[in-house]
């Protein structure tokens, strides 16, 4: 397992909470998609450093099988201006190990890479798990997306 070090980081966006049980994290976050791209929330949001899409999750009530929240937005320089309905979230950054899902976008790649995330035996810090839709993930049809899953501190 490859371990990066990820530095603090400041997110603008939209959020949900949801839980995996029964389905419900992916109704939950397909709907927030929906939204984001149906309102066009990414160019409400202020002070962007850079065209990526982050979909983080965190607030984590215990594992991956407890209610967590995902927030939907930007990376960005500050949260002294948050719109209306959106949220603004300081991630403290740290030790994290990469996955990259690659494929088609409409054929669930990202989903099914968190299923064999979920399989593995990785010491899970549980604060803050991140997908980054940058430049590679524009084609749907043949995207990659990274995920960063955030460890704990050996």
């Amino acid at each position: 397992m490859d371990k990066t070090t990820i530095d603090a980081f400041k997110v603008i966006g939209i959020s949900v909470r949801t839980t995996n049980e029964n389905g419900q994290g992916a109704k939950d976050i397909e709907a927030l998609w929906q939204k984001f791209m149906t309102e066009e929330v990414m160019q409400k949001i202020p002070n962007k450093m850079g065209a990526e899409v982050y979909s983080i999750y965190t607030d984590y009530e215990g594992d991956y099988t407890k209610p967590y929240t995902t927030l939907l937005g930007c990376r960005v320089s500050h949260l002294d201006e948050i719109p209306e309905g959106m949220m603004g979230k300081s991630f403290d950054g740290g030790t994290y190990t990469q996955f990259v899902a690659s494929g088609n976008l409409a054929e669930g790649i990202v989903a099914n890479e968190w299923m064999k995330i979920w399989d593995t035996e990785l010491p899970r810090a549980y604060t803050a798990d991140f997908e980054v839709f940058g430049e590679k993930a524009q084609n749907p049809a043949d995207a990659e997306v990274d995920i960063f899953i955030a460890l704990n501190e050996e």
